[in-house]
């Protein structure tokens, strides 16, 4: 459903939203070790993030990301949105178009009845759950990041 590079992005935000402190930047070779991630690969999506004014970043020998608001303040489909958009909650499951419940000229997907219901669970999810919430929810249960 999201792709490899949006579960890296929530992983990479939920991960500096847990290990920041306060004027303190996180650099992009400590993400990418203790992640096990792609640098190049992360720094792409780290960059868009920031684009999307859910990080910031900056440059030089104590450079790195932090966040741009309060981790309570970031909603997981905020960066769901940044990354992926927000085709995964409105186009069809097996077709490259809208789905139905968004585009009434279209016919339904075999899948559609099945979809659309968990779909729009996902969504409320994504919608009602912050960084914040899974921080607290991995240093409670040693939840992988």
């Amino acid at each position: 459903m999201l792709s490899s590079t949006c579960k890296y992005g929530i992983r990479a935000v939920v991960y500096i939203a847990g290990n920041s402190r306060v004027g303190v930047n996180i650099g992009i070779k400590k993400i990418s070790e203790d992640l096990d991630l792609p640098m190049p690969f992360l720094a792409k999506i780290l960059q868009e993030m920031v684009k999307k004014k859910i990080l910031h970043s900056s440059k030089g020998p104590h450079g790195g990301f932090t966040l741009a608001r309060e981790p309570g303040e970031i909603f997981i489909i905020d960066v769901v949105k940044a990354i992926d958009g927000d085709d995964v909650f409105h186009r069809c499951v097996l077709h490259n178009y809208n789905c139905v419940s968004n585009d009434s000229s279209r016919t339904k997907c075999i899948l559609h009845d099945d979809y659309v219901k968990p779909r729009r669970e996902i969504e409320k999810l994504f919608e009602s759950k912050t960084v914040q919430d899974l921080v607290t929810t991995a240093r409670n249960s040693n939840a992988l990041y």
